[in-house]
């Protein structure tokens, strides 16, 4: 396994992280699989575990926690904070109320006594950035987490946070988790130059494209019965999508790789990543992923790449998943009140 600094940080971690979102009732609710998973992923020596709070309601963190026990100096451990976990308003987002209340919490679950990378799971629009930088950074001074980042932040809301972080002296975002893989490539054009620029390390979400890039979801065939099929059924179904995985299938088998192990391949492959987050749901999804490590992709399979999905674009619909800025996502913002309307 190659090995790979976090940013500027001086932690070194594995090119592939374990991603345990699938732990837990939304998709595998066996305690003991879910621990022989992480168990066999470091015994192949991945250093690097990620998960969340909001991964079935704090179950996923559950299972890391008891599958740790014993190997925890040895594990960079990665949880994320802001989604939901309750019906209250204020058991979310990035408040130091909240804040400061699901880190305890999730130092419980996960049985430990320090969290190596905690990020804001995605940013709340309506919560100064001081606001969650500043407790982020007492809780580091505190020793509850070593180092702090965010997930699927806009690259002017990353420059902002770090213009904010020097001009107050906190601490500062580290480490960056998009989406990023051979159907969603926009993060190329600016968030990725701008982690570049700042040092930050990059964590892949999604590097499979929801598993369309696993090579089980084919144009004119009949789609897999899976969850992912269930949770996202526009972006298994998407046209564009299938087109492109017809294209690809035949250049992975012309360079004697799955579409699986090239799409991985061609994550870890850009300079301003750090690891790929896999997330399998079983172990026999472990083995098909980790059997795939050790293969690196050549200029003239890069090259086709970028012909079939040119650079800086999305083919694949995010769906559910990814951040949907408040002048997009809130119509108020787009419209005038009614009554100027009228008037105009």
């Amino acid at each position: 396994m190659q090995y790979r600094p976090l940013g500027q940080t001086g932690i070194q971690v594995s090119a592939y992280c374990l991603g345990t979102m699938m732990f837990g009732k939304i998709a595998n609710p066996d305690h003991d699989e879910g621990i022989r998973i992480v168990h066999k992923a470091l015994d192949f020596g991945i250093n690097f575990v990620d998960t969340a709070d909001a991964y079935s309601q704090g179950e996923s963190e559950v299972i890391v926690g008891k599958a740790l026990k014993g190997r925890r100096d040895n594990v960079v451990l990665a949880t994320k904070a802001a989604l939901p976990m309750g019906d209250g308003p204020n058991m979310q987002g990035g408040s130091r109320r909240w804040i400061t209340r699901a880190v305890d919490d999730s130092l419980k679950r996960l049985q430990t006594d320090y969290i190596d990378l905690y990020q804001i799971h995605r940013l709340a629009p309506d919560t100064d950035i001081e606001e969650t930088l500043s407790v982020l950074t007492d809780l580091m001074r505190a020793g509850k987490i070593r180092t702090f980042g965010a997930s699927t932040v806009p690259a002017s809301d990353i420059v902002e946070a770090q213009w904010t972080a020097e001009r107050r002296g906190l601490a500062r975002f580290r480490t960056e988790q998009p989406p990023y893989s051979i159907l969603n490539r926009s993060i190329e054009r600016e968030v990725l130059p701008t982690c570049q620029r700042y040092g930050m390390g990059v964590l892949a979400w999604s590097p499979l494209a929801k598993g369309m890039l696993t090579g089980k979801y084919r144009k004119g065939k009949e789609q897999p019965d899976s969850l992912r099929v269930k949770f996202f059924p526009k972006a298994m179904s998407d046209e564009a999508s299938l087109n492109a995985v017809e294209e690809l299938i035949p250049l992975a088998e012309s360079a004697g790789i799955s579409l699986m192990h090239m799409a991985l391949a061609f994550v870890v492959a850009h300079p301003a990543l750090t690891s790929a987050i896999i997330g399998p749901r079983t172990m026999d999804q472990l083995d098909g992923l980790l059997a795939g490590a050790e293969v690196r992709l050549g200029d003239d399979v890069l090259d086709r790449i970028d012909e079939i999905v040119p650079p800086g674009t999305d083919v694949a619909p995010l769906e559910r998943a990814a951040y949907q800025p408040p002048a997009i996502s809130q119509p108020s913002r787009r419209r005038r009140p009614v009554d100027e309307r009228a008037a105009a």
